[in-house]
């Protein structure tokens, strides 16, 4: 009998690694196994195993071996192909095929060139089931170029300037690796200032004396010929008489602001920026409108090299580098494009079938481009190959139905692009076999109580056998309540109890035959220390004992082993280990630590551990509070279905009494790993009697609590798996909805595990109509949430029961829930829709109720559909809009709000319930009355002149009826922003322009105007406008300005002041005297006709002309607003010396108004001005 051992170590890898064993075999399983003991006799199709990379570089000094190995049933031959035609070996001295494989060596040692072999090669592995063919094996010798002579030229720079010395190595095969060195063979120091960059050119960012050299050496290293070949010398000179300009960055490579990036997916991508530059540049990379990749960035070269690893698809985008020193940055942009050469998404797998069986085989990968799929078979494509009526080709598949054994084959599955191919085998074995069970007879498993136990049954068979599992001689089929039967033949025990042991039989069936083989299972008590060692303090000198005592299977003998601080005990005679204890005597600080107790056997391993902690004597040591010690040693005693009487020894009370204990349990099955409360019980007790529940694997902890606090968790007790019973509750949330017109779906709430009671938990739906007399029907279902009834009427009432059940029984009967049927379109449309137009923009719509049967669902309201009619050819141009209303509930009328008055509408209601909506009614139409318009749509001034604006506008956008008149109503606004007064002006409806004459010049008019129609006025719109300025006085201002800015102007002014000074002193003096002067002296004292009074409200001069010759009016000067010109009474007339008409004389005839410094300020014509300094100002500011 041969000994299987479950492992011990973690007691949930004895799941895991058999879990590995049966997913390998799932793939393998697809394959027959060549075991010449049992399966001898067994055919398969080739199966290539072994075979050179599809790029092949050859060393040409060795001989050339291509590898091709496969297997088969019987072994296969092989052949092969060279660039495409028949390589026949048997003709070339030189080439031989290793015996019992297909693999090729050519012997070019002795003679011949690798050259003379190069080229694409394809190996063919043969026999009677089919042919698999190798990939295409691409052969190239290896190359190691020279150097072309050159004549290098000695270089001479100035201290700081930049320098790229090329390398331009041969090409070779593989590329070489370069290197820079001297002719010491020394490298060459790289730094942030002098770096190699990817295509070997060696990149000075600034040179420094100290870079003078002349044995600048480009090497080039060809690793698969072991070959270095050199570059002649480069001779660099730097002039170091002055320190170098510094300068901003500039790149080196790449050239330009902007690149392309191209790399294949999976592939390392390198991006690199160089610069040159006065200080060194620093390189910086950020990725735009992304981040880098955390663990797949890495920096070469100084940072300015930026790699990714395993670059995809989601890594392309744009990537910027940075360069910057203290006098600027300088930006380039890579743009990387990732490419994918083909890669698998689920490549063809063997398919092992019997006679008339169905199969498919997939092909499926991706890349980018989308790579082409296509097949072969036994190495030629299909399209040419033979026929076979069982074979369907799909596009990545191929779909096999009734397959004979003459279907046998293999099948070639390539999915090509521009970036490469994959290439592979998948055999379609047609086989009749009866079953073989492959496991060995008679297996010892031993495992420990309450962990999984897994019994192997590997098999084959064709057809695939069943496999079933039977305990003892006489015992029935066991089944998936409390086993698990995996698809390779593995019988688990999730939870194996003592009364698991026994005998247990594997039988394999198919139509062909049957086959068993017997185990057997030995469950063992599991290795407990009851008396864990504990936290000790001791003082330095004295003894300290360690207690470690242990529980274990009879059979199985436990090996007890002390550690300190997880290494072995120093060997040191104070250290004794008696059955039970580790005693330590006279204590140094250096035996301190952590002990732990460990006991191992065969099956598994338990530890405990405790710390020492030494210090140093005291008289009187103050005592310890503490939590307490947790409890130990729990076991369990009195085990009843539903209930079990825990047990345990209090730990150490850490010199606080224990007041409390507190109890948890684990449901091993249900929720592993998590725990719940159980019970409390005071602190006296050890003992505690528990309720439990059916069907559920206990674990058990206690917890002691004092008051400092609670302890730590006991060690949990041995697992108790209780007797299974029926469920005690129903499911929960029932509900019945039906999703079609047809059908009703039955939904609730399923039970927890924990709730099951027992193994095979299922529910019993039954349903049967409301208000009819049918019988329950009903029908059990696996433990899933929802159950659907088909064929049933639309929208018909249900009562529902839905009720949990198990392999012990069934729950108690439950209540019943009422549910519906699917709903349907409803079928009638609402009857006698009558609208009643309320106003211009509100409508009320009635219709009649359908019938309710009509509905065939759940009554959810009525649906207005209303919109504008418009006339044939609008239609045509635009799409009607449509607007809806829904009202809830059972209403028989709606308001339409929001009508557009003097339109014709059309409406019509549907019934709407859950499926959606009803067909609608006859369209009904009615018209709105007219309301007032809509403002008109634009209003602009325009041609604006001294007296005139012209106003434009375009009629509303909703006239909302006929309209009658515009009404325009304008006012004026002074400078201090006051309207004057208003004017109204009705204008015809038919125009849309109006010009309004006898306006003030330069003043600023607000306009309001409106529409109207028979029902009133419509909305207003505003606008403001501003007549145009006289030019002439805008003119004569701007030319006294720039007068008045001149130098001789100004002294002018000054003579002129001073004359009228003494002028008024002369008339001061006369009038004291009672003596007259005529006007005509009055005149010649203002003889200067450019001398002229000035306006106070713009500073420009009056408008005056000659009086005796009645020439024009001067240059620059303009006609008053009004297009009159002022005709001057006389020769002698004050009036053109004074403020105005007002001016008075004195009783001898003397003018007193000029003198008065009386004045009347003119009406403001836009803003005013300050005054100008004009000679009767002056004259002013002296009386």
């Amino acid at each position: 009998m041969q000994l299987k051992i479950m492992p011990k170590k973690k007691h949930f890898s004895a799941g895991r690694v058999p879990l590995i064993l049966f997913l390998c075999q799932m793939i393998s399983a697809l394959d027959v196994p060549l075991d010449s003991k049992l399966l001898g006799d067994l055919v398969q199709p080739p199966t290539i195993t072994q075979q050179s990379p599809k790029d092949y570089i050859i060393d040409p000094r060795e001989n050339i071996v291509i590898q091709c190995e496969a297997k088969g049933k019987p072994p296969p031959s092989f052949s092969w192909t060279r660039n495409g035609t028949h390589f026949d070996i048997d003709k070339d001295p030189l080439v031989t095929m290793k015996p019992g494989s297909g693999t090729l060596i050519i012997n070019i040692m002795s003679e011949g060139k690798a050259e003379t072999y190069e080229g694409v090669y394809q190996c063919t592995a043969r026999n009677e089931r089919g042919a698999a063919i190798s990939n295409n094996i691409v052969v190239r010798p290896s190359r190691s170029p020279l150097w072309t002579k050159e004549r290098l030229e000695p270089i001479t720079l100035h201290n700081g300037q930049s320098l790229v010395l090329p390398c331009r190595p041969p090409i070779g095969l593989p590329p070489a690796i370069i290197f820079w060195m001297d002719n010491s063979f020394q490298r060459l120091p790289q730094s942030e200032r002098v770096s190699q960059g990817l295509n070997g050119d060696l990149y000075f960012s600034n040179v420094l004396p100290e870079d003078t050299r002349e044995d600048y050496i480009c090497y080039a290293r060809f690793n698969h010929t072991q070959t270095i070949q050199q570059k002649q010398p480069i001779s660099l000179k730097v002039i170091s008489a002055k320190p170098g300009k510094e300068r901003p960055p500039t790149f080196l490579t790449p050239q330009g602001t902007e690149s392309r990036k191209e790399e294949l997916r999976g592939n390392v991508l390198s991006l690199e920026c160089i610069a040159e530059g006065l200080p060194t540049p620093i390189i910086y990379w950020i990725k735009e409108d992304g981040t880098l990749p955390v663990n797949r960035t890495f920096y070469q070269n100084f940072k300015k090299t930026l790699q990714i690893t395993q670059v995809s698809e989601a890594d392309s985008g744009n990537y910027q580098c940075i360069a910057k020193n203290t006098l600027g940055a300088v930006h380039h942009t890579i743009s990387v494009t990732v490419k994918a050469a083909p890669y698998w998404i689920s490549a063809p797998q063997n398919l092992v079938l019997s006679p008339g069986e169905n199969g498919t085989l997939i092909c499926r990968a991706n890349g980018n481009p989308k790579p082409r799929i296509g097949w072969l078979t036994n190495g030629v494509p299909v399209e040419i190959a033979p026929d076979d009526p069982s074979r369907k080709i799909d596009g990545d598949t191929i779909i096999f139905s009734n397959v004979q054994e003459r279907s046998s084959a293999v099948y070639q599955c390539n999915a090509s692009n521009e970036y490469g191919y994959l290439l592979a085998n998948a055999f379609v074995n047609v086989l009749a076999e009866p079953p073989r069970i492959l496991t060995s007879a008679n297996i010892l498993y031993q495992v420990i109580a309450n962990r999984p136990a897994l019994l192997d049954c590997a098999f084959f068979g064709s057809p695939l056998p069943t496999i079933e599992w039977f305990k003892g001689t006489k015992g029935s089929a066991l089944h998936e309540d409390i086993y698990v039967l995996h698809d390779n033949g593995t019988l688990e025990i999730p939870v194996a109890q003592k009364d698991s042991t026994g005998t247990y039989t594997c039988v394999a069936r198919n139509k062909l035959g049957m086959a068993k083989n017997e185990v057997h299972l030995e469950i063992k008590d599991p290795t407990r220390i009851i008396k864990q060692p504990e936290y000790a303090v001791v003082q330095r000198g004295s003894k300290v004992s360690f207690e470690c005592k242990v529980k274990h299977d009879d059979t199985l003998i436990p090996t007890i082993m002390w550690l300190k601080d997880n290494g072995e005990l120093p060997n040191d005679e104070r250290f004794s280990i008696g059955k039970d204890h580790l005693v330590v005597t006279d204590v140094s600080d250096d035996d301190g630590g952590m002990y732990t107790c460990a006991a191992n056997t065969t099956l598994d391993s338990v530890s405990a551990s405790a710390v020492l902690r030494v210090v140093a004597p005291t008289p009187t040591p103050a005592p310890i509070y503490d939590v307490p010690n947790p409890p130990f040693d729990l076991e369990l005693t009195n085990q009843l279905d539903k209930g079990v009487q825990l047990t345990w020894t209090p730990g150490d009370d850490n010199n606080s009494p224990i007041t409390k204990f507190i109890i948890e349990y684990e449901d091993a099955m249900h929720e592993a790993g998590i725990w719940h409360h159980q019970a409390e019980v005071s602190g006296t007790q050890t003992t505690a009697q528990l309720t439990l529940s059916p069907y559920v694997n206990y674990s058990f902890r206690v917890m002691a609590e004092n008051s400092i606090g609670r302890s730590v968790p006991s060690e949990a007790s041995e697992q108790y798996l209780t007797k299974a019973a029926e469920p005690d509750q129903n499911p929960t949330a029932v509900e019945g909805l039906g999703t079609e017109p047809d059908n009703l779906v039955i939904t609730w709430k399923p039970l927890n595990g924990f709730e099951s009671n027992g193994p095979g938990l299922q529910y019993k739906v039954s349903w049967r109509q409301k208000d009819g007399d049918d019988e329950w029907t009903s029908v059990v279902v696996a433990n899933v949430s929802k159950y659907i009834v088909s064929g049933t009427p639309t929208f018909v009432p249900y009562l529902i029961k839905v009720q949990a059940l198990n392999d012990v029984g069934f729950a108690p009967e439950p209540a019943a829930v009422m549910g519906h049927s699917g709903e349907d379109l409803p079928m009638v449309a609402p009857g006698n829709v009558r609208v009643n137009v309320v106003n211009s923009t509100l409508a009320e719509v009635h219709w009649d109720p359908v019938p309710l049967k009509s509905v065939r669902g759940h009554l959810q309201g009525y649906r207005i559909y209303y919109w504008k009619a418009q006339s044939s050819s609008k239609r045509n141009r635009r799409h009607i809009e449509k607007k809806i209303l829904t009202f809830q509930g059972n209403k028989t009328h709606g308001m339409l709000p929001g009508l557009q008055p003097y339109s014709h509408y059309v409406l019509n209601v549907r019934v709407v319930n859950g499926k959606g909506e009803g067909p609608a009614s006859t369209d009904r139409g009615f018209h709105t009355p007219e309301g007032v318009p809509s403002a008109p749509s634009s209003l602009k001034i325009v041609n604006p002149t001294l007296d005139s604006l012209t106003l434009e506008w375009d009629p509303p956008s909703h006239p909302n009826g006929v309209l009658t008149e515009y009404t325009l109503r304008y006012q004026p606004i002074n400078s201090t922003h006051e309207l004057g007064p208003l004017v109204d002006l009705k204008i015809p409806a038919n125009k849309t322009r109006w010009t309004l004459n006898h306006l003030n010049f330069s003043t600023r008019y607000k306009f309001y105007f409106y529409a109207q129609t028979s029902v009133g006025s419509g909305s207003q719109i505003t606008e403001e406008a501003i007549t145009t300025v006289d030019e002439g006085k805008l003119a004569m201002a701007s030319r006294q300005v720039d007068i008045a800015t001149q130098g001789w102007f100004i002294g002018l002014m000054c003579a002129v002041a001073l004359l009228i000074l003494i002028l008024l002193i002369v008339c001061f003096i006369r009038r004291n005297k009672g003596g007259k002067y005529p006007v005509k002296e009055k005149e010649d004292a203002h003889a200067d006709p450019e001398i002229q009074p000035m306006k106070e409200d713009d500073g420009t001069f009056g408008e005056y002309s000659d009086a005796e010759d009645h020439k024009p009016l001067k240059k620059g000067s303009r006609t008053p607003s009004d297009r009159t010109v002022k005709k001057e009474d006389s020769d002698d007339s004050l009036v053109d010396y004074g403020e105005g008409v007002n001016g008075q004389f004195n009783e001898d005839g003397s003018f007193i108004g000029q003198y008065s410094g009386k004045k009347e300020k003119e009406p403001a014509e836009g803003n005013e001005s300050s005054e100008a300094p004009s000679p009767v100002n002056a004259m002013n500011s002296f009386v």
